[in-house]
Parts: C-alpha cells; structure tokens; sequence
C-alpha cells in the first residue's frame, strides 16, 4: 500500500521510485587552486550571460578552525578553466558555508554563516595543548583577533550584494536563515530563502526552519512561512534546507533531516501557494544530505546530494513529476576514501551538459579540496 500525506490540500507519495534516468560522466577533476588551504561546502551558478561563478569557504585549515572565508572563483567557459579564488568576506570568526545567486534583475547575492564551533570542539576542551607550538599560536593569534564578546556579536546568518556583477560589494546584512545553497529566484519576481535561523539563542527566537522572501532584489528579507515539525520531530534536528520552484509552481523544500525517524535522510516539504504554507515533511526514501535543487530546461527537477555511506561519494536524482516522485540515485562519484565531503551543486549548460562541483577529502591528504563533474543526462 503507497502511504501519503496530506495538508493544504496536497497529497505526495512518500516513496515510490521512477526509472533510472541515462546519465554519462564525462569528466571529473580537481578545480581549487590552493592547494595549502581546506575547501569545503560550495555553490554553483550560472549567470545570464554564461557566465559560472563559484563561492565557498575557503583559507581553511581543517573542517572546523578559526580561519574559513568567502571565496569567489569565476568561469567564462562551461568549467573548463577558473579564475584564483578572491576573498569576499573574512571574519574575525569562521566564516562557513556560502551560497551565490543571480536574481532576475542581475544582482548578485553571496550567502555564509559564522560561527566559533572551533572554539567547542578545541580551545575549551584545551586540545591545543598538545599540538606543535606553531600551529598553537597560530590557531590562538586567530582566535584572539577580537575579545570574546566580540566574537559572540560576529555570529550571524548574512548575504552580501553586488549589482556590478562582482566587482564591488555591499557589507553584509542579516539575512535572517541560513542555508548552504542559499535563496532562489521565483517566476513571479520575488527572491525566496529556504533556511534556518541559526543562533536563535542570541535572537531571543525559538528554533525555526522555513522561508523568507525577498521583494527588493534582495536587499531586505521577512519570514514568510514556518514550516511545520512533523509529529514526533524537534525543529532543532532539521538543517541545511535549499528550496525550487518546479514547472508547475509547486515549491519544493528538502531538509537534512537529524532526529532518530529517517536519521540523516532528506525529507521534503511542498508548498501550492507561493510560500505561505507547507505540508509536514515526509521522507522521499534518500539518504544522504544535504541536497542542492535545480529546474532543467526540460521541466524535470534535479537533486543533487553528499553520499556519506560505502562506496562514499555524490549522488544525484531525476524527478519528471515536480517532486511527486524521484528517481533512482546516479552516481557521481563514489572513489572518496571517506564521509569528508559532498554539499554538491549543480548549474545547466545552453548545450543541456550539467556541472557539478562539490567539496572532498581526498586520500592521504590533510586538506579538502574541490572536485568538478561535467556530465550530460537523458
């Protein structure tokens, strides 16, 4: 029997699967350009004019530390070659994962978060005491770069802008979520944001996950929606969420899910009336997280997502159906010596070729580094 649920009169399978669209790997390589520095949780998109840009945290040295910040990587050929990372944001803190958009009326929106992670998972627990007195007073210079009370003020979700296409940008604003892909443009006009609010304990808010639009080409946020907890779940164990809209205007939310029921699944969230309210999240039967949506020219919905179970790697699937139903997985890549990885993102070609990129630790190797697929699906 095919279990649904229903609410603001939709009704969606939970899992059923479509065929296995052809897909051919036509390249994959490494595409950073530091190799002394740890990359990690990218986004891709495609300008207007052709044009692929690509952010990142970037000036790392491990998965958690004191020194991530917002790159910014350019391709003017399909991915074929990138430009030397530039640095767009450095906080006194870590600066993690950053999303990039293009909205209809050609701004350019970069998204981050920060945090002191670092600080909990080392300093506290006095870890440093053991390293090698270069990387201790490296580690400790950084730290100590603002008092600790500063430090706590520099958390945040924020969004930068530019509207000359990169060359100069704004200082960041608060874009009240965060997600790792960032917002999306609506057809309507309206730029939507999929996230959660991260540091509500310093916002005085009870944890949240839903959408904030945009109708000023990004330059101020609201809460449109909450989306709700399914029964039995807390709202503090959903992250990570990216948002489209499919052909039919049904919007399509996808969760890293983290509470005991589908722990580390996706789970998946529709809305029919342009935001203002979801269903409760349902499993789509995929494991993995967290995932990047895109519309094809074609209508189809693609999912692209880390895979951090043997053979370790990135997968993606095909829905035909606006998210009623996807596919069985792709394989991307699956030659990862371990679960450092993934957070892929992918942009389509006027020639229908797709590009992904996703971050990677690769064997006997300190750093992560970014790997790029140019591939084509039937």
């Amino acid at each position: 029997m095919l279990t649904t649920t229903a609410a603001a009169g939709l009704a969606f399978p939970f899992i059923i699967r479509a065929a296995l669209p052809k897909a051919k790997i036509a390249s994959t390589r490494v595409i950073s350009l530091r190799p002394n520095h740890y990359h990690g949780w990218p986004t891709l998109a495609r300008r207007k004019n052709g044009e692929l840009l690509l952010v990142c945290s970037g000036g790392r040295e491990s998965h958690v530390c004191p020194f991530g910040q917002v790159e910014l990587m350019r391709s003017g050929d399909g991915g074929d070659t990138w430009s030397f990372p530039r640095v767009l944001l450095d906080s006194p803190i870590d600066d993690r994962d950053a999303g990039v958009l293009e909205t209809a009326k050609g701004s350019l929106l970069v998204t981050t978060f920060t945090s002191n992670a670092y600080d909990e998972y080392y300093l506290k627990k006095g870890v440093q005491k053991k390293w090698s007195a270069e990387k201790r007073a490296r580690w400790l210079g950084a730290h100590h770069r603002v008092p600790a009370a500063a430090r706590n003020a520099e958390l945040g979700n924020w969004m930068i802008r530019s509207t000359d296409g990169g060359v100069t940008w704004s200082p960041r604003y608060d874009s009240l979520v965060n997600s790792p892909h960032g917002p999306v443009n609506l057809k309507d006009g309206r730029v939507l944001y999929g996230g959660k609010n991260l540091w509500n304990e310093f916002r005085n808010e009870k944890t949240w996950i839903g959408v904030c639009e945009s109708k000023d080409d990004g330059q101020s946020w609201r809460r449109l929606a909450v989306i709700p907890t399914r029964k039995g779940d807390d709202a503090k164990n959903y992250h990570e969420l990216h948002a489209v809209e499919a052909a039919d205007g049904t919007l399509i939310a996808h969760i890293r899910n983290h509470n005991k029921k589908h722990h580390r699944e996706t789970l998946q969230s529709e809305s029919r009336d342009g935001g203002k309210t979801w269903t409760e999240p349902h499993s789509i039967g995929v494991w993995g997280l967290p995932a990047h949506l895109l519309q094809l020219k074609d209508g189809r919905l693609l999912m692209t997502y880390g895979y951090r179970r043997k053979p370790f790697g990135n997968q993606a699937r095909v829905s035909a159906d606006h998210g009623k139903t996807w596919s069985e997985p792709i394989t991307l890549s699956a030659d990862s010596p371990g679960g450092d990885l993934g957070y892929p993102s992918t942009v389509q070609l006027d020639n229908g070729s797709l590009v992904t990129v996703w971050y990677e630790k690769l064997a006997k190797s300190t750093n992560a580094v970014l790997r790029q697929a140019q591939w084509d699906l039937a």
